[in-house]
């Protein structure tokens, strides 16, 4: 399978896709998919261009919005993690990945996702350890703050791509996994990228909670970008097997860089080249969801030594569980859905319409297959806005009812602490702070110590979304 990976995309869609029209053109091979690690720039329209953390003088609408509004279609099947300058009002509206065009697919926070048997993982955004113990607070419309602090990863999806335990092809990230260059040609990006040696000798160059992810699961490739350049690294795993991963990183879209990369990957030639949603992950999803927080406070994560479970690596029971939810079938499903209009550079309008968060239909119909919340209904429930959407009230009465699970199913317990609010104070010990703590607080709701080591609850009753009443309180 012919995969073509390209760096910083910064909105540069079509000569991305004019680059691999010459190489197939020039190879007598035809690309399957294109992976695009960050900045990938999915700007609707105007509002959406305010809404990316960019100077004014760089904003350009540049062409998504021609595959958006389908005046054209990507000759490429495209996956894409989001980076540090990109429209984050859209990529909202589908936390958990979803088609932001057709053909184009969003991987969300994180993901895990196949095709043709590849299995491929991601991470959005880039690392900051003010924000990396808070929930997902930042709405639209943005201040100069929440503009930024939207594309920081969170604790969240650390814990849950923790939970892997099978093997990864590709990894992908947009920062670098801190201590990468040790482990490449270090003297020679110095002597391309002299600034970086700060960083490099105090050891602060990359994202942290990425080189632990890539240490325990070393998986076959890892690709990122955002530093503008090309580096490579091959990262040995310390143990018998001699297994090593590939790391890459690629420039930005220019002239004469190094933006694009074609690898080889050896597939399963008797499934189709679709993208088909990963089981482990989907559970690992479903049995974390009480773990999700909207709120501007620190959301700490299980971890050993406290009460109730805290190993989420989902058991044969669980997956199975959570297939049938998908009547046994995991391919992703095409529902692209317009949800704001789209640019049009014959109207002099400038905007169309507020800044706000909306709920997209392919999120929707995720959460409700899943049974798990959507972030953005959370928000809107927040702030009071949620009972304002039709849609919105169609949801809320369906994910209202009680529902009812079998013997097969977990009880989940609820983590959340109301009380736990960020003050300035804890900004530098967050820094320092690790990406799961062991103690939750008493307040909290947890399983009995009887449920603590089985994933089975018998006759249990929990509300399908756990969150709305969580988050109606706060109005």
């Amino acid at each position: 399978m012919k995969i073509a990976i390209e760096g910083c995309a910064h909105g540069e869609l079509e000569i991305i896709y004019n680059t691999i029209f010459e190489i197939e053109k020039n190879s007598g091979n035809k690309i399957d998919l294109l992976i695009c690690c960050g900045d990938f720039q999915s700007t609707r329209n105007n509002v959406d261009l305010s809404c990316m953390a960019v100077p004014d003088k760089y904003k350009d609408m540049c062409s998504f919005y021609k595959y958006y509004s389908g005046e054209k279609i990507a000759p490429v099947l495209t996956i894409f993690i989001g980076g540090n300058h990109e429209a984050s009002n859209y990529l909202q509206e589908l936390p958990y990945g979803g088609w932001v065009a057709p053909n184009i697919y969003y991987m969300g926070y994180a993901n895990v996702i196949t095709i043709g048997g590849i299995r491929i993982a991601g991470i959005s955004g880039i690392y900051n350890g003010q924000h990396l113990l808070h929930g997902h607070f930042e709405q639209p419309p943005y201040d100069s703050s929440t503009m930024r602090s939207v594309y920081h990863i969170r604790n969240l999806e650390i814990f849950r791509l923790k939970q892997l335990s099978e093997k990864i092809d590709i990894f992908l990230s947009h920062d670098w996994p801190r201590g990468i260059t040790k482990y490449g040609n270090e003297r020679e990006l110095l002597r391309r990228k002299s600034f970086f040696k700060d960083d490099i000798d105090s050891d602060s160059l990359g994202n942290p909670p990425c080189m632990e992810l890539l240490k325990q699961h070393y998986p076959t490739y890892w690709f990122a970008a955002h530093l503008h350049c090309k580096f490579a690294a091959i990262v040995p795993k310390n143990d018998e097997t001699k297994s090593v991963t590939k790391f890459l990183a690629l420039d930005k879209c220019l002239p004469r860089r190094k933006f694009l990369q074609v690898i080889d990957v050896p597939h399963n030639e008797n499934i189709p080249l679709e993208l088909s949603y990963d089981l482990e992950w989907l559970t690992i999803l479903y049995l974390t969801n009480h773990l999700l927080s909207v709120k501007n406070s620190v959301n700490y994560m299980p971890g050993q030594g406290g009460i109730g479970r805290w190993n989420y690596t989902p058991t044969k029971i669980e997956k199975d569980n959570v297939l049938k939810k998908f009547n046994n079938t995991l391919e992703i499903p095409k529902n692209f859905v317009i949800t704001a209009e789209p640019f049009n550079p014959q109207s002099s309008q400038d905007n169309f319409g507020e800044v706000k968060v909306y709920v997209n239909k392919q999120t929707t119909e995720f959460c409700d297959k899943l049974g798990i919340d959507d972030p953005a209904i959370l928000l809107q429930i927040m702030s009071g806005s949620y009972r304002e959407n039709k849609l919105n009230d169609s949801m809320n009465e369906s994910c209202s009812q009680e529902s009812e699970l079998n013997s097969e199913s977990l009880e989940v317990s609820s983590t959340f602490n109301d009380e736990s609010i960020l003050d300035e104070s804890l900004d530098e010990i967050a820094l320092k702070s690790p990406i799961i703590k062991p103690q939750i607080n008493e307040s909290e709701t947890t399983e009995s110590q009887e449920n603590t080591n089985s994933s089975l609850g018998s006759n249990t009753k929990i509300f399908k979304r756990r969150n709305y009443s969580i988050y109606n309180n706060t109005i």
